[in-house]
């Protein structure tokens, strides 16, 4: 994979399939900003995380489905798209920019957590790509994703022009339908599914279950995605893979851990916090 000198290259990723009209429309409009390299799965990996294939063959074959599109499609998890593109297509050199999307679906609050649209941006991440995953509150195949479009172009060309900050990505949602208020940089709230297994019989009166329930928000916050979303604001959140609780750090080294017959198992009371790049934290 050679880049071209003039023009930004950019992997499009998605947890949808590669035939997925949210794809599709992410393609259209990452054509005018640079080069377009699609790695993308094969069939559906909607909720599949940060899984990666072990054990089994992958899987990835050219495929023309868009005139002027480089694309693949990969018989792997979101995150092994962007693996094997890292690896075997830009043969390690990196892409500019990767974005995933748009997902037929929100992926605000605890959805990051079991979104493959969202790993597949957070590994871009953590292959030091400048890394975006897109999502719309539309789950039907006949979504309109029009009105996303110019919000999307504009969040890429601040990125391809300004970066991340480092370990960095963005999750960035919309609402359902047009007349958009404008982009709000957001937390993430403090929201969960309640969750049921509803239970019912095969045609061999077999029990098996459904996963349904219901979203509920106990975070009154008017700083979260939750509430841009519901306020007609497209939710821009900046997100961080590493899961360190560090304000948890200094009550932890207050427990007691000695363990009977060991001299010590705990590390002296850190002072400070430290980023990724070793940075003091305070």
């Amino acid at each position: 994979m050679k880049k071209d000198m003039n023009k930004p290259v950019i992997l499009v990723v998605n947890d949808d399939g590669i035939t997925a009209p949210g794809i599709k429309n992410l393609i259209e409009v990452m054509q005018p900003l640079g080069r377009v390299v699609v790695v993308a799965p094969d069939g559906p990996q909607s909720g599949m995380g940060h899984a990666i294939t072990i054990g089994k063959p992958l899987r990835f074959d050219r495929v023309d489905l868009y005139p002027g599109v480089e694309m693949y499609k990969c018989s792997g998890t979101p995150v092994d798209c962007v693996k094997l593109a890292v690896n075997k297509i830009f043969k390690g050199k990196k892409p500019d920019i990767c974005v995933s999307g748009i997902n037929h679906g929100l992926n605000n609050s605890i959805n990051v957590i079991y979104s493959g649209t969202m790993s597949a941006a957070v590994e871009g991440a953590i292959e030091g790509i400048p890394s975006i995953g897109f999502s719309l509150d539309d789950f039907s195949q006949q979504a309109d994703f029009s009105f996303t479009k110019p919000f999307i172009k504009t969040i890429t060309e601040q990125v391809l022009k300004n970066g991340l900050p480092e370990a960095t990505l963005l999750n960035v949602n919309f609402p359902k339908g047009d007349g958009l208020k404008g982009i709000k940089i957001c937390r993430q709230a403090n929201a969960k599914w309640s969750e049921e297994f509803e239970e019912r019989s095969d045609p061999y009166n077999r029990p098996y279950y459904w996963l349904t329930g219901y979203f509920q928000n106990n975070d009154k916050g008017e700083d979260t995605d939750v509430w841009a979303l519901d306020n007609g604001y497209v939710s821009v959140v900046p997100v961080q893979f590493d899961l360190t609780a560090h304000h948890a750090i200094p009550i932890l080294n207050r427990y007691d851990f000695k363990v009977e017959g060991v001299k010590s198992t705990q590390n002296t009371p850190p002072t400070t916090h430290h980023s990724l790049d070793g940075s003091s934290l305070g």
